[in-house]
């Protein structure tokens, strides 16, 4: 190794806007054993394959659907979303 580097002539990375940031996240075990599944099949590591998934999400706009109680006897009862009922905007 040199002792000293010369960078007066260093360009930026293009690529920095685009680089990933570590976040911490709670998922449940159900959620990530099926990722962890579907990444062995695909031969893709689990967090770049939920990495995928959520961008086709925001890509596309999709929108949770959430099932709301008809009785809400406490005011901080958890919302209950039904995964399976994720829906793309509609073409209008």
């Amino acid at each position: 190794m040199k002792k000293n580097y010369d960078f007066s002539n260093a360009v930026r990375n293009p690529y920095a806007k685009r680089l990933k940031r570590q976040l911490t996240i709670r998922l449940d075990e159900q959620t990530i054993g099926y990722f962890q599944g579907l990444s062995r099949e695909m031969s893709l590591p689990y967090q770049t394959l939920m990495n995928m998934y959520l961008r086709d999400c925001a890509e596309s706009r999709m929108r949770p659907h959430w099932a709301v109680a008809s009785t809400m006897k406490r005011a901080n009862k958890p919302l209950k979303l039904s995964a399976s009922r994720l829906r793309r905007p509609s073409a209008a």
